[in-house]
């Protein structure tokens, strides 16, 4: 069976992605040191899928460890997710974001490169688009995004790229991640953020809960049928087996980039609305002021992913906000 390193793993899209792949037959070994995730989500990967993996609790930016991690196990290849990924955290502590995201990348790669393990799929957002000239989004649309989050994923990009252009052996897949939301339908993974958490639906769950006094509403002036800003979100099953899909279409990719959303985008409103009717009563929200770093609307062109990797999301905000719930 084909071993994959997944950084990041314990994190909310991370141990989605190590359930499909614990399922589809591969073997795993996760890297993470649990800033931004709980260690409890080991164990309900393990009852999710009945199978066991190995686990290294380390920072993907000590060089040394993956080493190690290396010369343990031949890996096929190698799915990078440890980083931080919070918008408006990373407009009022920058420096955070590049030590964190940049070091973990060039460390990750010169361990890979030394132990000739070649074969990548980098977590990148749609944040690298910035605020976008003309909807949808393509793979070839203008780069320029506008917070320090989305400079660090741009920027990484740049790095896979030159490495590529330097050495041909390399392949990778960088995926443009529209917005993940939801849970697995078990109800035993979730986002919850260690921390005030800045996305959207983890914040509906906790004022569900009673956790959180009320949902703040950042802006109700954008140009939008509602005032809310819209966004293309991607339920994170489905993202998780995007990840899968390139994983499956790696060999001879080159560097490649894909969008992974649906082609369909929603209003913080109408996804408030379609939440409450999962949920089954109304929740306290006030509109304050726009947030830093936010656009108006993201939505993908997913006709690449579709093609080439023969990916596409399936499941629709209903479902989204069941799933979510529960």
């Amino acid at each position: 069976m084909k071993r994959i390193l997944i950084t990041g793993g314990a994190g909310y899209i991370g141990s989605h992605i190590v359930v499909e792949l614990l399922r589809a037959g591969y073997e795993v070994t996760i890297v993470d040191n649990f800033c931004t995730s709980k260690p409890s989500i080991i164990d309900n990967i393990k009852k999710i899928t009945q199978k066991n993996f190995d686990l290294i609790k380390g920072d993907v930016r000590d060089e040394n460890l993956l080493h190690k991690v290396f010369a343990k196990h031949p890996y096929y290849a190698v799915v990078h997710l440890a980083g931080y990924k919070a918008v408006g955290e990373s407009v009022s502590a920058p420096l955070n974001y590049y030590d964190n995201n940049l070091i973990s990348t060039i460390s990750l790669l010169k361990a890979m490169k030394h132990h000739n393990c070649k074969r990548l799929v980098f977590s990148s957002s749609a944040t690298v688009y910035g605020e976008p000239a003309k909807l949808p989004l393509t793979e070839k649309s203008p780069l320029n995004p506008v917070n320090p989050y989305g400079r660090t994923k741009l920027m990484i990009e740049e790095m896979l790229k030159d490495l590529y252009a330097s050495d041909n052996e390399w392949n990778i897949a960088s995926l443009r991640y529209f917005n993940p939301v939801a849970s697995h339908e078990s109800g035993l993974l979730e986002e919850d953020p260690l921390g005030i958490p800045n996305n959207l639906f983890p914040i509906l769950l906790k004022v569900a809960r009673g956790h959180m006094k009320e949902l703040s509403i950042f802006g109700n002036d954008y140009p939008t049928p509602d005032g809310t800003a819209k966004r293309d979100y991607i339920h994170v099953v489905d993202l998780a087996k995007g990840h899968l899909a390139a994983l499956e279409k790696i060999e001879n990719m080159g560097f490649a980039v894909f969008n992974l959303g649906t082609g369909v985008s929603f209003s913080v409103l109408e996804v408030v609305e379609e939440f409450e009717k999962a949920l089954g009563r109304a929740l306290p929200k006030r509109v304050v002021d726009r947030r830093a770093g936010d656009v108006v609307e993201y939505l993908a062109c997913v006709k690449k992913a579709k093609e080439e990797l023969n990916f596409e999301a399936k499941r629709d905000l209903q479902d989204m906000c069941k799933n979510a719930v529960r």
